[in-house]
């Protein structure tokens, strides 16, 4: 599976290899590789939410988080939405985009 941060390390540099191998994971699963691709980019991002939450209870009750660990596990946790929505973004308006069209 590949995670998020491999998402947006590929987007930033250009190169889309990552994000290519998430596609061929929906496709042999028999989805399209653009919804595969959009599934494990938000599971991810719900694994790295739960991460980032149980950071924040454990230095909340002492349990020996410390404050820099959960300041990345909170960062990351978002950097996978922003991540998320605006891949969501960029297709619905692509989406709207070829409605819009005339044929």
């Amino acid at each position: 599976m590949v995670g998020v941060g491999e998402m947006a390390r590929a987007a930033t540099v250009g190169s889309m290899g990552s994000v290519a191998g998430a596609g061929r994971e929906g496709m042999d699963a028999g989805g399209a590789p653009f919804s595969g691709m959009m599934r494990a980019m938000m599971s991810e991002s719900a694994g790295l939410e739960d991460k980032a939450q149980k950071a924040v209870t454990g230095l909340l009750n002492g349990s020996g988080v410390e404050l820099h660990q959960v300041m990345i596990a909170t960062q990351k946790a978002d950097m996978a939405f922003e991540l998320g929505l605006q891949v969501r973004n960029k297709a619905v308006a692509a989406y709207q985009q070829m409605m819009s069209m005339q044929f």
